[in-house]
This record gives C-alpha cells, sequence and structure tokens, in this order.
C-alpha cells in the first residue's frame, strides 16, 4: 500500500497529540504543536471532525484545518520538522 493511500477511520485528540486509527489498525501519533489551529482548538472542536475523500483526510470545519493522513505516515515528505526531530 502506498503512503498516498493511507486511510484514516478514527481521530483522537488530547491537549499534546494527535492520533488516527488508521483503516489497517495502525495508529499514528503527532504532537499536536505540529498543527497550530487544532492546538488552539477546544476540546469540543477537536472532537467535530470529519474524514474526506474515504478517509483520505481529515477535516475540522469549524477551525477550517484539513490533514492528509499520508502526511501523518511520512512527514519527511509534507512538513518541514525541525532539526531535532
Amino acid at each position: 500500500m502506498e503512503s498516498n493511500d493511507v486511510t484514516a477511520m478514527g481521530v483522537d485528540c488530547s491537549a499534546v497529540a494527535l492520533t488516527v486509527i488508521l483503516g489497517d489498525g495502525r495508529r499514528v501519533t503527532a504532537p499536536l504543536a505540529w498543527f497550530p489551529k487544532l492546538a488552539r482548538a477546544t476540546p469540543k472542536q477537536w472532537s467535530s471532525w470529519e474524514l474526506m475523500g474515504g478517509g483520505l483526510a481529515i477535516h475540522w470545519e469549524e477551525i477550517d484545518e484539513d490533514i492528509l493522513v499520508a502526511s501523518l505516515v511520512n512527514p519527511e515528505n509534507y512538513m518541514r520538522l525541525p532539526s531535532w526531530a
């Protein structure tokens, strides 16, 4: 399976991390600090997500945030990571 084909089945946010449950059962966790809009959101806003494109992306309407699932699986291909990451 290509990383572009990885799909989400569920999402969980906490004050420190975003965790996505993938269609194949794996869990991918990323620091919430990588997503400033999510970091500033409330727990109620965190829980108001929807899957887009059959699970290829996650969307939070109220805070206008979209995250590609593939970017969580291979972040080095999608975002500039700090040198210490």
